[in-house]
């Protein structure tokens, strides 16, 4: 059974999977959210990966989708609104710029920089 088939069983209603058996036999119990991006409709999925495809070209997804700019982007806001967005470059924790500190990374000054929210 694949995402897609738990998301219809359930009608799109929120699940937890409790059990995880991994290709070598190996099992893990526990709850598991879904991700993200198994919770989308099949439709949504779809769309997502022939965006991903294109490249983010709105003219190619108006050329495969035969729907005007306004359209993809209505249903682009849609799903983002869905998804939570991955920060892939936050800010140093104040553990994190004090663990460089001692390493001897940064020096005091660049430390309380970063601390003061100036890097």
């Amino acid at each position: 059974m694949d995402w897609q088939e738990l998301t219809n069983l359930t009608r799109g209603q929120p699940f937890v999977v409790e059990r995880v058996r991994l290709a070598s036999g190996v099992a893990i119990e526990g709850e598991f959210e879904p991700p993200q991006l198994g919770q989308l409709s099949l439709e949504d999925q779809v769309f997502v990966t022939a965006f991903v495809r294109c490249h983010g070209s709105i003219k190619e997804m108006e050329r495969i989708f035969g729907v005007s700019y306004p359209t993809i982007k209505s249903r682009l806001n849609r799903i983002t609104q869905m998804l939570d967005f991955v920060e892939t470059d936050p800010a140093p924790s104040r553990a994190d710029i004090i663990d460089r500190l001692r390493r001897g990374e940064i020096n005091a000054q660049q430390a309380l920089r970063e601390l003061e929210g100036r890097t």
